[in-house]
């Protein structure tokens, strides 16, 4: 069975290149999950649909925007029932 010595400097190498790959992974994973309201624009978008659409989707209750502001708002949980149903 083989020795091998481990230096200060082979940790030091060891632990930038784990933080580097964790700094990599993390923020991809938080981007998933921090976007859980959208507004009109991005559920058009995400939709394909056009303004007067996502309108009536309101006014027929299949969607319900919650106003901050003047600017409505809409759950991605929402939009991804509609997206299903679809």
């Amino acid at each position: 069975m083989a020795l091998e010595i481990v230096t200060k400097e082979d940790l030091e190498d060891f632990r930038v290149r784990l933080l580097n790959d964790l700094k990599n992974i993390i923020p991809k994973a938080e981007k998933k999950e921090s976007k859980r309201w959208l507004r009109s624009h991005e559920v058009r978008a995400m939709l394909g649909i056009s303004s007067g659409t996502l309108q009536n989707l309101c006014i027929n209750d299949v969607l319900h925007p919650n106003k901050i502001r003047g600017i409505n708002f809409f759950k991605y949980e929402e939009i991804e029932v509609v997206l299903n149903k679809s």
